[in-house]
């Protein structure tokens, strides 16, 4: 699933393509996930924003397209698109040029609705801060990781402590932060390491235009280069580049994490 990186390089490839412009006709997949995309027709474009793991589209008539990629979603802006059987959404623009929704498993989601409306998208109206910004603090993350008894990891990809963390970022953040994934309490200071690793993994993950493992493609069409970079995630059985230790794998809350038993220990 696209992480934080991933949507925010998208972001930056389709804002100057898509502010400015106004939606002639829209048309979709007949799905519910889907039919709202009709909705923006007639619209304006005034910016394209990011708020974890969500790509929102300010619309000039005090709405918000909001779309969620899933597993597969891909957006990117076409001249002559093709419309093959996994195109899912597709607004035409008043350049002549069409913004192409392609999601071939169907996990994506695309919403429209007023202005700062999130009542009805739980997992976007209970985000928490974004990791950039003021808000995000050692000793917020510290607050929050100890108000609940559940696994670290789980925790972070709630998205409540912080947005925009899923299982790749999480993986490498605990293991540049020594912190055990499965381990349910935390001190200050690994709070603190945790959050400075926080940053720079999303730091470098967008540096790198995300993590291309199977599916993802950016608005271009092109892959990440963050895989390559990778020091946990994906690398069980490998030696710790820390270490020397073999990395290890399990699976807990229904998915699976990698970390050196060694600089992460129990």
């Amino acid at each position: 699933m696209p992480e934080l990186p991933e949507v925010e390089t998208i972001r930056r490839q389709l804002e100057p393509l898509l502010v400015g412009r106004s939606v002639t006709t829209s048309q979709s997949h007949p799905s519910a996930k889907f039919v709202e995309a009709t909705h923006a027709a007639g619209a304006g474009i005034d910016s394209v924003r990011r708020r974890g793991k969500y790509l929102i589209v300010d619309l000039d008539d005090d709405r918000e397209l909001i779309v969620h990629l899933g597993m597969t979603g891909q957006l990117s802006v076409q001249t002559a698109p093709d419309h093959d059987d996994y195109v899912r959404a597709w607004w035409e623009l008043d350049d002549g040029s069409t913004l192409v929704f392609r999601d071939v498993r169907r996990f994506g989601r695309i919403r429209v609705v007023d202005a700062g409306d999130y009542a009805s998208i739980a997992t976007l109206h209970q985000l928490g801060p974004e990791p950039f910004d003021a808000e995000f603090t050692p000793a917020h993350l510290h607050r929050r990781l100890k108000a609940s008894s559940r696994r670290i990891k789980t925790q972070l990809l709630s998205q409540i402590p912080v947005a925009g963390l899923g299982n790749i970022y999480a993986d490498e953040a605990l293991w540049r932060s020594r912190v055990y994934p499965a381990a349910r309490t935390i001190s200050r200071p690994a709070a603190e390491r945790l959050h400075g690793a926080i940053v720079d993994v999303l730091r470098a993950g967008i540096d790198n235009g995300g993590t291309t493992l199977r599916d993802y493609r950016n608005a271009e069409g092109g892959q990440g280069s963050n895989q390559f970079y990778l020091q946990c995630y994906g690398r069980s059985g490998e030696p710790c580049e820390r270490c020397g230790e073999p990395l290890r794998s399990r699976v807990w809350d229904a998915r699976t994490t990698t970390w050196c038993p060694s600089c992460q220990p129990r």
